[in-house]
């Protein structure tokens, strides 16, 4: 366990007299954490980027993207005149 107090001596140089500086630690260790190496992000990431891929995919196929196909309002007559009320 690193935590706790330091001390560094420190030249003073030709005039000075050589003294001691004070360094106090205090740090956390976690008890459940992992550890994550540069393997394993980059695995996150790509996983993500998959992910996000097929999601867009999925939801272009899905959606019903018919471009050459007229819609079903072309199809209807009109059964009274533009002009005329309905009673």
């Amino acid at each position: 366990d690193p935590r706790g107090l330091y001390t560094c001596r420190v030249s003073g140089g030709a005039l000075r007299a050589p003294r001691d500086v004070a360094l106090q630690v205090h740090y956390r260790l976690c008890q459940n954490c992992i550890e994550l190496d540069a393997a394993t992000i980059s695995g996150i990431v790509v996983a993500d980027v998959v992910a996000t891929v097929f999601l867009a995919i999925a939801v272009y196929c899905i959606s019903g993207h018919d471009k050459g196909r007229l819609s079903r309002a072309s199809d209807r007559q009109n059964l009274i005149a533009n002009d005329q009320l309905y009673q």
